[in-house]
């Protein structure tokens, strides 16, 4: 597999193999998974709670959290205790520890860290994440984590593609041609933002599902200035 985008500062790739291919020659890697992983993380990290990313939901991540004395989220996505729906997290206290499991973004922060300086970015935060970004240097590299088809292999997910884009509008220096189309399609329909989260095929989901309130969270644009940065093995919110 041949990836390279060495000879631009804005880099843009999706998945693992993309983290893997552009990954090693970042300063600031950008973690962008919209519906929801890293809308949660902003929600909580808004708030002052400390999230931990994990890769599965298994005794392991049981043990991980007891580690960290910290709550773990919830298996299934639910409004009543913590869990992947921001809408859960919104009254979350400051100072909550919570592990905060996902296949997708957890998965690839787990992955950014030894590469450099990994931030979780959405849609809420899109414009404070690419300020921060800026503020290290590059070069910068946004992932897309997108979902994963029932084989477990990746399928993009039209709004990561689209928060991507968000942040990359945000950050100055020679764009790759894979970001350029992730910025396109951010310009594209930036407009109509919000109608297009709810119609793409993951928001209609969590809309049949019940969480209709998690997509209009996710889908509200820039409404935070927080930005979570990976310290140690924990998002936090950033303090200059």
């Amino acid at each position: 597999m041949f990836s390279d985008q060495s000879s631009f500062s804005v880099r843009f790739e999706w998945g693992a193999q993309g983290l893997e291919a552009i990954g090693p020659t970042s300063r600031v890697i950008v973690i962008v998974d919209v519906l929801s992983f890293c809308t949660c993380v902003d929600v909580a990290a808004s708030r002052g709670a400390v999230v931990f990313p994990y890769r599965w939901r298994d005794d392991t991540a049981v043990r991980f959290a007891t580690d960290r004395q910290a709550v773990l989220a919830d298996a299934h996505r639910t409004n009543a205790v913590y869990s992947l729906s921001p809408t859960s997290l919104a009254k979350i206290p400051s100072g909550t520890r919570l592990v905060l499991p996902s296949p997708n973004g957890a998965t690839l922060s787990f992955q950014a860290m030894k590469f450099g300086t990994t931030v979780a970015a959405c849609l809420r935060n899109a414009a404070a994440v690419a300020r921060f970004a800026e503020a290290q240097g590059g070069p910068i590299s946004v992932i897309a984590c997108g979902e994963r088809w029932g084989d477990g292999t990746l399928r993009p997910a039209w709004e990561d593609g689209v928060g991507a884009g968000a942040v990359i509008a945000g950050l100055s220096g020679t764009r790759s041609p894979e970001a350029e189309a992730a910025y396109a399609s951010f310009r594209q329909t930036e407009a109509d933002l919000h109608q297009r989260i709810e119609a793409c095929s993951s928001g209609r989901e969590l809309i049949e599902r019940g969480f209709a309130d998690d997509v209009e969270s996710a889908a509200a644009f820039n409404v935070s200035t927080c930005v979570s940065i990976l310290e140690g093995d924990a998002f936090v919110a950033y303090s200059q």
